[in-house]
């Protein structure tokens, strides 16, 4: 048990009691239509039938009949029992044994306390009158205005007005329901403060925590201790969060772990951030997602990324990821610092000295934008200062340059590409059997290039033709790297760094 949930205790049920002076005053009999001594229970006890009016102090208790033991200031109360503590706090029961000495009430059969706009109901209760405190050991529900909250276990302080449930607590309100193992509710100022696991249901998403509070006025929610934010598609769980119901307003801290099963993708980051009725969630700090499928696995990673979804249906829509963006599968990895997925249209928007690698294939442009088709990449259009290099079979490296380059893929893999302006190749020539013919350096307007097995093995050429063969012993001054050439292969991601 923490020394918070301690001390918790320690306040409640002992502030007002324990420090109390329980001084003993007189018991007046103000009103009975019948008082006689019977002499079965003792000389010192009086039998009051009839409209019985006793007072203690400022409290009067009212029944049908009663029976009064002057000397020990014991009486017990029959039928219609109603205790009148002050002006807002009334307690009713069948049957009343009041000691007062200590001026410790114990109330039994339909126990109703009504203090203002709230009311608790049980069979059996007591209470302290020095202290303030109603208890009530087995089942106990209180309502107050449009709530309604039923534990096993509860007190009740009525001088500040706080309720404290204990064991299977189930609060019910119109539009969401609280079930907690430990619950305060402090209704002056509608506050309820958690001190085990509770989960919070309403018809849009279910909020989970072990520790925290609930105010029931703002509808703003703060749990701890590893909280929850779920609705059907998505799930958001953190050390600690923030909710606000009624603008929709998540924020999560720590560990914040965000799950869609729709998508089979799961965001990792230590802070995030969710505006509900927008349809928009951030994350950022450390930032690492999985967007997982049977036979492979999706790994990123970036500074920030921002999921737009329908405030409906809760469907992504977009996905945009900024600065130092990575991500890496077996057949592709990728990086730059502007991303943006559109998932309706399933193109990929890289930007930023964007890089693509795929299998031996280097893919570069200022923009790259990527069309996916049932979880693989279609096409791929690079532009402007489109560049692609691959290292060839044996030695260096066959690259293709143009203004704009579009790649079109076939089982992952490079199956052609179409260079629109200033199209320039090298390529190294190589007959069947591996052997080197040359280098083949070509220009053009246009260029449409086939590969096979990752390699280039045809291309075709259209207008302004340039093209010349060199041995290999008549290259000098790296005349066989085109310019703006650039391999980067140490900065291609790994899967360990994920």
């Amino acid at each position: 048990m923490n020394k918070n949930y301690i001390l918790l205790i320690l306040l409640f049920l002992l502030n007002g009691i324990g420090f109390a002076q329980k001084k003993t005053t007189t018991i007046h009999i103000l009103n009975a239509d019948k008082a006689d001594y019977d002499e079965n229970l003792g000389k010192d006890v009086q039998r009051l039938i009839g409209n019985v009016v006793m007072r203690q102090d400022s409290t009067y208790f009212y029944s049908d009949s009663a029976y009064y033991n002057e000397k020990t200031k014991f009486f017990d109360g029959f039928g219609n029992v109603h205790i009148k503590v002050n002006d807002s706090t009334d307690i009713y029961s069948k049957l009343l044994k009041y000691n007062g000495e200590t001026k410790f009430a114990e109330l039994f059969h339909d126990v109703i306390l009504k203090d203002d706009s709230t009311v608790l109901r049980t069979q059996y209760m007591t209470y302290d009158r020095v202290g303030h405190l109603a208890t009530y050991p087995n089942k106990g529900t209180i309502t107050r205005n449009d709530k309604k909250l039923v534990s096993k276990k509860g007190y009740y302080r009525d001088d500040i007005k706080v309720v404290y449930f204990r064991k299977d607590v189930v609060g019910t309100m119109p539009d969401y329901k609280i079930v907690s193992d430990t619950l305060v509710y402090d209704t002056d100022n509608e506050m309820m403060y958690f001190y085990g696991p509770t989960t919070i249901y309403n018809k849009e998403n279910t909020l989970f925590g072990n520790y925290g509070w609930y105010n029931t006025e703002t509808e703003l929610a703060y749990l701890d201790r590893r909280a929850t934010l779920k609705n059907k598609e998505q799930t958001m769980t953190a050390d600690t969060m923030y909710y606000n119901k009624k603008t929709g307003y998540a924020k999560a801290l720590s560990d914040v772990i965000l799950e869609d099963t729709t998508y089979k993708a799961v965001v990792r980051g230590e802070f995030a951030e969710m505006w509900r009725n927008e349809g928009k969630c951030m994350m950022t700090d450390n930032l690492r997602g999985f967007y997982y499928k049977e036979n492979d696995t999706l790994f990123t990673k970036a500074d920030s990324m921002y999921v737009f979804f329908d405030t409906v249906t809760n469907e992504v829509h977009d996905i945009k990821a900024f600065y130092k963006v990575r991500f890496f599968r077996n057949d592709i990895q990728g990086k730059c610092d502007s991303l943006h997925y559109n998932v309706a249209d399933s193109m990929v928007y890289m930007r930023v000295a964007p890089v693509i690698w795929a299998e031996d294939s280097q893919l570069t442009g200022d923009s790259i934008n990527i069309k996916v088709k049932e979880e693989a990449i279609d096409n791929m259009l690079m532009y402007p200062n489109a560049f692609v290099i691959q290292q060839d079979s044996i030695k260096g490296f066959n690259q293709v340059k143009g203004k704009q380059i579009t790649a079109y893929f076939k089982d992952n893999e490079i199956d052609n590409m179409f260079n629109e302006g200033n199209a320039e190749t090298v390529y190294w020539l190589r007959d069947d059997d591996g052997s080197l013919i040359g280098i083949n350096f070509s220009q053009s307007a246009t260029m449409d290039i086939k590969l096979k097995d990752s390699q280039i093995y045809n291309i075709k050429y259209y207008n302004n033709i340039k093209e010349t063969l060199y041995p290999e012993e008549q290259l000098k001054d790296n005349m066989e790297y085109l310019k703006g050439f650039l391999w980067q292969e140490e900065m291609k991601p790994r899967r360990e760094e994920f």
